[in-house]
């Protein structure tokens, strides 16, 4: 079992050279000490390049704030990392945080993570599930004894994986192989034909899939409707647009899970405040990082969420006329 344990660090503004953190900014006394490490996941993910976005605006745009982002394993180690006070705010996905609230251990969370605070409601991941041409993998059915490649160890997307694994009647046993590795590694693998498939929860667009489907011919699974029945909520069934990927001619059925920013308690009401406002006040250079940010949207960003909002969140939403 193999997993990404190298931390990358980026300061907010600064996007070519790595360092701890960068000073934004005119300082403020009620924000003078004030630190927001941004939790993100894999480098060739979606989550990292919109962690930078927001760190950067945040930096600039809330004084005093001193920003970081982190590249992590994603939602469940994000998740538990805010618990234990090692972040302000996270990209998370609905079902993690879900299973985090509730302190579901076979998820990876050994007991319920009762200080996540929510700040958003972002965008959808969509499970796409791409596979070598040449594997002959064309449904969710064919996998069997194939090699796939399901996201790192208890990441939010091995959780999808085995969601929808099960819904389909499979489980891990079925497969040939099963690697549990961050998105730009399976790419490799599956570049050099040492690997089938893989399952990749990301933004619409991901780098890794894009790399790959310019790199060889490639399969996009469909995952059907009557699948994503059997899971339920926070499953809905949404299309993975014709021309996403290279070679891609048709609109694929799959899943999709929204995702959402968390924070915790003991991060003041002014900074949950800050970073809900700025998050919406500079949605453009959100969606120039990655144009899943185009996801976002203001009317739906305080629904369903899994977790109690942030008072400085519910603030922003009650004067934004949301609440």
């Amino acid at each position: 079992m193999r997993s990404m344990n190298r931390r990358h660090f980026l300061a907010a503004g600064s996007l070519g050279l790595a360092a701890p953190f960068v000073a934004s900014g005119l300082a403020r006394p009620a924000f003078a000490d004030e630190f927001v490490n941004v939790l993100s996941g894999g480098t060739s993910g979606v989550y990292y390049p919109l962690g930078v976005a927001l760190a950067k605006i945040y930096g600039d745009k809330i004084p005093g704030v001193r920003t970081q982002v982190q590249a992590t394993k994603a939602s469940v180690e994000n998740l538990n990392l805010l618990q234990q006070g090692k972040g302000e705010i996270a990209f998370a996905l609905g079902d993690s945080v879900k299973f985090a609230w509730d302190g579901n251990e076979e998820a990876g969370f050994k007991a319920k993570l009762d200080k996540l605070r929510g700040i958003a409601a972002i965008y959808p991941n969509y499970i796409q599930i791409v596979a070598s041409q040449e594997s002959g993998i064309k449904t969710l059915a064919d996998l069997k004894g194939k090699a796939l490649s399901v996201g790192a160890a208890k990441s939010g997307t091995e959780l999808n994986a085995r969601a929808i694994l099960n819904a389909a009647g499979l489980s891990y046993e079925d497969l040939g192989r099963v690697e549990y590795l961050p998105f730009g590694e399976s790419v490799e693998l599956m570049k050099n034909r040492q690997l089938d498939a893989t399952l990749q929860s990301a933004g619409l667009g991901v780098a890794s899939i894009r790399d790959l489907g310019t790199s060889l011919p490639i399969q996009m699974v469909a995952v059907p409707a009557d699948i994503i029945a059997k899971i339920g909520s926070p499953y809905v069934a949404k299309p993975i647009p014709a021309g996403t990927y290279e070679g891609q001619a048709e609109d694929v059925p799959t899943a999709a899970v929204i995702n959402f920013l968390v924070t915790r308690e003991g991060v003041s009401d002014e900074i949950g405040y800050q970073m809900t406002k700025q998050l919406f006040d500079n949605l453009p250079d959100m969606v120039a990082a990655h144009k899943a940010a185009s996801g976002i949207v203001l009317a739906e960003a305080a629904k369903d969420m899994p977790v109690p909002l942030h008072p400085g969140a519910e603030r922003y939403y009650k004067e934004a006329g949301i609440l």
